[in-house]
């Protein structure tokens, strides 16, 4: 009697592992299936998204005073394109965050624009928009460092010559 109930629980033991093994595997193939079929930001939630920048931005500027409401605005659009960012990067989030950086600039929210402009410098350099960020983080003082170009072996032996001569 005590080997069959040895070798249930052992049967059972077995079973509980494969399951376990398995169920990691199932989440991760989930979680891949998801990036995948990344939500794609049609036109019109684009469009609705620079509208409300440029309302903030107007309200700003007419010296209007914010609501609560128009916080909260700034705040969720800048949580979605950041959200929308880390799915599908792509050059038309380039004027909105430049757009909501300025924004946060004239609100005296620095770090909030800074984050901004270094997204638009570093994931949309080659942009119009690009050069427009880098202006506004130097007059602001901060500087940003240029990726150091890859130099090719040919390259690296000329230089070391020149540093020798």
């Amino acid at each position: 009697m005590r080997k069959i109930i040895t070798l249930i629980c052992l049967v059972m033991f077995g079973i509980l592992c494969i399951i376990n093994y398995t169920m990691p595997a199932d989440a991760a193939k989930k979680n891949t299936k998801e990036k995948q079929e990344a939500p794609k930001v049609d036109e019109e939630q684009l469009k609705n998204m620079d509208q409300k920048i440029d309302l903030l931005t107007r309200k700003f500027y007419t010296r209007e005073l914010y609501s609560p409401e128009d916080s909260d605005n700034l705040i969720n659009l800048k949580l979605q394109l950041d959200t929308i960012m880390n799915t599908t990067p792509e050059p038309v989030y380039a004027p909105l965050y430049y757009k909501l950086g300025n924004l946060y600039k004239l609100r005296g929210m620095k770090a909030e624009c800074v984050d901004c402009l270094k997204t638009v410098i570093e994931n949309f350099s080659d942009t119009a928009y690009g050069p427009k960020a880098r202006e506004v983080l130097s007059e602001m003082g901060i500087t940003i460092k240029e990726p150091e170009p890859l130099l090719g072996e040919d390259e690296e032996d000329e230089e070391e010559d020149e540093e020798f001569y």
